[in-house]
């Protein structure tokens, strides 16, 4: 069958590729130059190193995003850093995984937390305990913070809520606890490795979409990057693509871009539509910035707080870049550019002893990923006959993640059919 695949971000890539494996004849459609969506090269560069859109980390549970790298002939192993999972501070603090299988790591890593007393030990066992008895299930309507209840401040602080806002990137009170308790049990207690700290060593295009959309083109499929699909129409037999004919049409934009060529193709989706126009968005940026100190570790964690927005600091010399590179990292952030800057420099400085950093570029996504809350609906990925969407915001056990973008973009290949 022809297919038409609109949007090459990872969730569009990966349809695309699995199509094409199952013999369909593809052509992929993106309005940017650039394939990868919100996680991807950018233009701009600094001392001959590319710069990306965003900080991404990934974890050693993303065996469907690790799986699609090694088919287009990129090697985890060569590209990403491989790290026990890690929420160290710069002085010391905090709680640090060893490498042992799941769930001795985590037992291991509480009671060697640093800066942690006792109670606060005996806190987060309990309550983990607690999680594990109902297997990781709770009410649709509970939130991160409800799940937490019993938790001592410290765990909260240095634990939960950067776990939290890194996983769901929605703050604790609004979080959903299904969802959080989904990740953390795929995390820390299903496989070895499956919390790792996966870091990318390269740009996020070197990393899949450079890749992906070489392998699609030496398999006889079309890629159309720097073009927007205006229009969308079903005749009797066939969908149109701006009038070219397409057996099956799979969606892989943004939502709001779905729902714009949705709605200029005049079909009954009136729910569809309802559902993903009711998604709230969250912001995230990341500011790099020159002249820092080499960090403890390539990941390092930030103490959050009123003029203390950053969450993670990221030390791009140790992954590859030019060393003094920091990457400070935003999620859920509503302030303005400037304010923005002006504290995140004054937090590094603090914190990790940077007092002469430069901003070199501050990368903010307004909407990043949609608001994982409690009892949400999520949009379903049929639209209508021959006509599907796929993305890391459609229905799915996991929230906006790159893991979650790739398995609801195998999902609409599968939906294909063979």
């Amino acid at each position: 069958m022809r297919i038409a695949v609109i949007g090459a971000g990872w969730a569009g890539l990966a349809c695309a590729i699995e199509a094409t494996r199952a013999g369909h004849l593809v052509t992929l459609f993106d309005a940017a130059r650039m394939p990868g969506g919100r996680a991807r090269r950018i233009d701009a560069g600094h001392n001959g190193a590319p710069l990306d859109n965003g900080q991404h980390i990934l974890i050693g549970a993303y065996r469907e995003t690790l799986a699609l790298m090694r088919t287009v002939g990129v090697e985890p192993d060569d590209t990403l850093h491989r790290t026990p999972l890690s929420l160290r501070f710069a002085d010391g603090g905090g709680l640090a995984l060893p490498r042992m299988a799941a769930p001795l790591d985590l037992l291991v890593g509480i009671a060697t937390a640093r800066g942690w007393t006792w109670a606060d030990k005996a806190s987060l066992l309990r309550t983990a305990l607690r999680w594990r008895r109902a297997r990781f299930h709770c009410t649709p309507e509970a939130t991160v913070a409800t799940l937490c209840r019993g938790l001592t401040r410290r765990v909260m602080q240095e634990l939960i809520e950067p776990l939290c806002v890194s996983a769901l990137n929605t703050p604790v009170d609004e979080s959903s606890g299904t969802v959080f308790l989904r990740v953390l049990n795929d995390a820390l207690f299903d496989e070895r490795g499956g919390a790792d700290l996966l870091l990318p060593r390269v740009d996020l295009g070197a990393l899949l979409p450079d890749a992906a959309v070489r392998w699609l083109g030496l398999r006889a499929a079309t890629v159309r990057t720097g073009y927007r699909v205006q229009t969308l129409v079903r005749t009797d037999t066939h969908w149109q693509v701006d009038g070219e004919d397409f057996d099956r049409v799979v969606i892989a934009g943004a939502p709001w871009d779905a729902a714009r060529l949705v709605r200029a193709a005049t079909i009954d989706a009136d729910d569809w539509l309802a559902v993903t126009d009711a998604l709230r968005y969250e912001a995230i940026a990341t500011l790099y910035a020159d002249g820092a100190p080499a960090l403890a570790a390539p990941m390092v964690a930030l103490r959050t707080g009123p003029g203390a927005p950053a969450q993670f600091a990221f030390d791009r010399g140790q992954l590859g870049g030019p060393h003094g590179l920091i990457a400070l990292v935003v999620s859920a952030s509503e302030l303005p550019r400037e304010a923005l800057e002006e504290q995140a420099l004054a937090q590094a400085a603090t914190q990790l002893g940077a007092t002469r950093l430069r901003i070199v570029q501050t990368v903010i996504e307004r909407r990043a990923t949609f608001a994982c809350t409690p009892g949400l609906r999520r949009p379903w990925m049929q639209i209508a006959p021959g006509l599907a969407a796929c993305g890391d915001y459609l229905d799915g056990p996991y929230p906006a993640t790159l893991e979650g973008a790739v398995r609801s973009g195998l999902a609409a290949a599968r939906w294909i059919g063979p």
